[in-house]
């Protein structure tokens, strides 16, 4: 298998599953602004959207979007317990947290990158994203991971997304529990893998 990804981004959710899981897999680096792969190849011409990650399998299929790949990563494993099993009640608890983050936690974060966008527009989107993250917090307070059950992929991308903070104006310190969660996430060895092979980490 193959991950098509650029450091520090969402991608780095689907990295950090790869290794949860001990599979066999090479990375190819792409550059944001030339949409070029390490390896030579115009990205767009792997996802015409032009963004990671991309998950490529040994006989050419490509999967791509972050939550859909660390599913199918996950049920490669089954007994990783890092997506619960289909007809499982929390499986659909699982997917209910990755749409959340996705379209609530990813995607707000996403204008706030943004050069050209108003400081007041920014604010206002800012103070969406935080009621956002104050919901998560709470429900941190209460337990260790998104999951009752322990870690899974919904934690390596809640990790990934809160990681942007800083980039954008949002101190996390008013929220210890999601400090507490990152903290602990952290010392997993596979996110310090991951994080020590994009250059994140020393």
């Amino acid at each position: 298998m193959k991950l098509y990804y650029s450091p520090g981004v969402c991608s780095l959710a689907s990295h950090i599953v790869l290794r949860e899981l001990g599979l066999d897999f090479e990375l190819d680096l792409v550059d944001k602004q030339t949409k070029m792969t390490a390896s030579g190849k115009d990205f767009r011409s792997i996802n015409p959207n032009g963004y990671v990650p991309v998950l490529e399998l040994s006989d050419g299929r490509r999967l791509t979007e972050g939550p859909a790949i660390m599913q199918y990563l996950a049920d490669l494993k089954p007994e990783s317990g890092l997506a619960p099993a289909a007809g499982d009640y929390e499986r659909y608890v699982l997917q209910s947290w990755l749409n959340f983050i996705t379209s609530e936690i990813h995607k707000g974060f996403s204008p706030l990158f943004k050069q050209d966008l108003a400081p007041e527009a920014k604010d206002v989107l800012r103070q969406q994203l935080e009621s956002r993250l104050g919901y998560v917090a709470e429900h941190l307070r209460k337990q260790e991971y998104v999951l009752a059950k322990g870690f899974t992929i919904a934690d390596a991308y809640l990790f990934v997304t809160t990681g942007w903070s800083s980039f954008v104006g949002i101190n996390l310190s008013k929220w210890p529990s999601l400090v507490e969660f990152r903290s602990r996430i952290e010392t997993r060895p596979a996110v310090k893998a991951a994080l020590v092979a994009e250059g994140l980490l020393r």
